[in-house]
C-alpha cells in the first residue's frame, strides 16, 4: 500500500493553504472592484462549480482508494474554491456552490459530469487516476480560456495561481499513471500541450 503523509505533514499543508488563501483575499481586496463583462462573470461562476467538482470527486474517491493525490489534492481544490469565492464576494456575485453538500450541484450539467466521474473513478485505482487527469486537464483548459477573456488584474492573478496548482496536480496523477503503466488520451488539451505539462517540473504555488 502506498505510504501516505504523516498527520504533521498534512497539518502543515493545511496551514499553508489557509495562509495562501488569506494572502489571495488580501491581494483581491487591495483592488477596487470594477464592472465585469458578461464573460468574466460567467467564467467566475463556472470556475467556482468546476473547482467544486474537483474537490467533491477527489473526496469521494479518497474514501475508496488510499492514494496520496486524492487525499492531498482535495484540500488544494478547497483552496481553489475559496479563492474563486473571494472573487465572487469582491464583485458581489451570487455563489452557485453556497451551502451545497459534497456531490450536489445546482447546474444539471455539472451534476451529470460529477456523477459520471465518480462512477468511473470507483471502478478501479487506474480509472480513478484517469479521472484525476481528466479533471485537471479540463481545469487547465478552462482556466486558459477564462484568462483570455479576463481584464481585471485580481482575476488574472487568481487564474494564474489556480492554473499552476492544476498543472502540479496533473503531474502528480500522471506519475501515478506511469507507475501503473496505464494510458491516458487527453480529451481537452492537445497531446503536445498535455505532455509538456505532464513531463515538466513541479511549480511553486
Amino acid at each position: 500500500m502506498e505510504q501516505l503523509l504523516s498527520p504533521r505533514h498534512m497539518q502543515d499543508r493545511h496551514q499553508h493553504r489557509i495562509d495562501h488563501v488569506a494572502a489571495i483575499r488580501q491581494r483581491i481586496q487591495s483592488h477596487t472592484a470594477q464592472p465585469l463583462s458578461v464573460e468574466e462573470e460567467h467564467d467566475l461562476l463556472h470556475m467556482r462549480e468546476e473547482e467544486k467538482i474537483a474537490r467533491d470527486v477527489y473526496l469521494q474517491l479518497a474514501e475508496r482508494w488510499a492514494l496520496r493525490p486524492f487525499l492531498n489534492i482535495s484540500g488544494a481544490e478547497q483552496a481553489h474554491m475559496d479563492a474563486i469565492a473571494a472573487l465572487l464576494s469582491h464583485y458581489d456575485l451570487p455563489d452557485p456552490a453556497h451551502d451545497l453538500p459534497v456531490g450536489a450541484f445546482r447546474s444539471p450539467d455539472f451534476q451529470t459530469l460529477h456523477d459520471q466521474l465518480v462512477a468511473r473513478g470507483l471502478r478501479s485505482e487506474l480509472d480513478a487516476i484517469q479521472v484525476g487527469l481528466l479533471i485537471e486537464e479540463l481545469d487547465i483548459f478552462d482556466l486558459v480560456a477564462a484568462r483570455g477573456r479576463a481584464r481585471q488584474p485580481e482575476i488574472l492573478a487568481v487564474y494564474d495561481d489556480l492554473e499552476r496548482g492544476s498543472r502540479n496536480h496533473l503531474r502528480a496523477f500522471y506519475r501515478h499513471l506511469q507507475q501503473r503503466r496505464g494510458e491516458y488520451v487527453p480529451q481537452y488539451m492537445s497531446l503536445g500541450d498535455f505532455e509538456a505539462v505532464a513531463w515538466s517540473e513541479h511549480e511553486e504555488c
